[in-house]
């Protein structure tokens, strides 16, 4: 069609004329829709004649498909009838100019824009491949940037011509024909919903199995089944823990025990203390007041050192009960790893608290007692109370 053609047509559509084709054929308007029979295929367009049997008509390439056709041929065949959507009338020509694309166009992105709103999923089938993306037919031509393919970068787009996937309406534009589309939305809504069923599926108190994730400085994530878990720094060990790749490292299988779960905001806690055994049933029945037991320092503080008696059962030794010399702070003179000679002071099971002393584990200094205290070597460590305190002896 010439510019001059073109520019008279584009008039007529936007004044919404009727023409007579000639010989009285029926009257047609831009817009209307109409039934048509294939009765030619060429290189650039398809030979038409309308349902009243002797109107002719032409569809040009581009007109066949929102999407990209090298030939006519991979979209209609000699015989098939076709709706298609009445363009104008070429004069110099004598038929109807008509477009297989735009039938359903309207209503098409009617849909689409309903499915922008609800951030609804929906499926496409992949027709093509193209520079940066991929594209696809929805009765418009929509357009999947390589960015929004999928949650991570995709090297070979190739694989995905001719599958069915997921996606979402990322951006929606009918007056400048413009669709873009997101298979990265559609995989992260499925990947939420999947992470929701199955933390609603997971109750406080439930032990389950799982495999460390990641570490950080506060606690280990622990994979539960799709679901990242953290356990907290403090629910790693009933012992002191400084860091979490003390107790576990990434890829450790391990049991944990449900604390807390939130489906709404897709958290929940576990602890991996709580899933083992409670040292305080398995071992109190080991120990009595007035006992006189080894133990390992665990922490040191200001004010006394915590002691391990049994695995994972901890007492305090304060301060005051170190030594029968004076003890400003428990720092000046213990230090973690070491084995001291302890007595249980008393014991408290509902508070989960044992009173230790190591002054009242060894006797006063004088005599033969006092050089039984001082030869009692840690034989972990090699250090006697003598190393600790011999100059606060030799001070008293």
């Amino acid at each position: 069609m010439t510019e001059e053609l073109r520019d008279v047509t584009q008039v007529e559509e936007s004044a919404g004329m009727v023409h007579d084709a000639p010989g009285g054929a029926p009257e047609y308007a831009p817009g209307q829709q109409v039934s048509a029979t294939v009765t030619g295929v060429e290189d650039k367009r398809v030979l038409v004649t309308l349902s009243d049997g002797k109107t002719r008509g032409v569809i040009p390439i581009r007109e066949l498909s929102v999407l990209h056709v090298d030939h006519p041929s991979e979209v209609v065949s000699p015989g098939d009838v076709i709706e298609a959507v009445v363009l104008h009338f070429d004069q110099r020509t004598g038929q109807w100019v008509l477009s297989k694309r735009k039938v359903g166009e309207t209503e098409a992105w009617r849909r689409l824009k309903q499915l922008y709103d609800s951030q609804e999923t929906f499926d496409v089938v992949v027709h093509d491949v193209v520079k940066g993306g991929l594209v696809t037919d929805v009765g418009v031509r929509g357009f999947i940037p390589a960015s929004l393919v999928d949650v991570q970068f995709v090297e070979n787009l190739e694989q995905f011509k001719g599958q069915t996937i997921p996606v979402k309406v990322n951006e929606i534009d009918p007056e400048n024909n413009k669709l873009i589309l997101s298979r990265k939305a559609a995989l992260e809504e499925q990947q939420r919903q999947a992470v929701k069923a199955r933390l609603e599926s997971i109750r406080v108190g439930d032990v389950l199995t799982g495999t460390v994730a990641r570490l950080t400085s506060f606690g280990a994530f622990v994979d539960i089944g799709g679901v990242d878990g953290l356990v907290h720094i403090s629910e790693l060990s009933r012992q002191h823990v400084q860091h979490p790749s003390e107790v576990v490292k990434v890829g450790d299988t391990v049991q944990v025990k449900v604390l807390a779960v939130d489906p709404d905001a897709g958290r929940v806690s576990l602890s991996i203390k709580e899933a083992g055994p409670d040292p305080w049933t398995t071992y109190l029945h080991e120990l009595r007041e007035g006992d006189v037991i080894s133990g390992v320092v665990r922490r040191v503080v200001d004010f006394g050192a915590f002691v391990e008696v049994r695995p994972g059962l901890e007492g305090l030794v304060h301060v005051s009960r170190i030594s029968h010399q004076h003890v400003e702070k428990a720092t000046d003179v213990l230090s973690p790893g070491q084995t001291v000679q302890v007595k249980v002071l008393a014991i408290d099971p509902e508070r989960r608290r044992i009173s230790l002393s190591m002054r009242d584990a060894q006797p006063r200094r004088g005599g033969r007692e006092t050089k039984s205290f001082e030869a009692g070597a840690d034989q972990a460590s090699g250090v006697t109370l003598g190393d600790l305190f011999g100059d606060l002896f030799k001070r008293s």
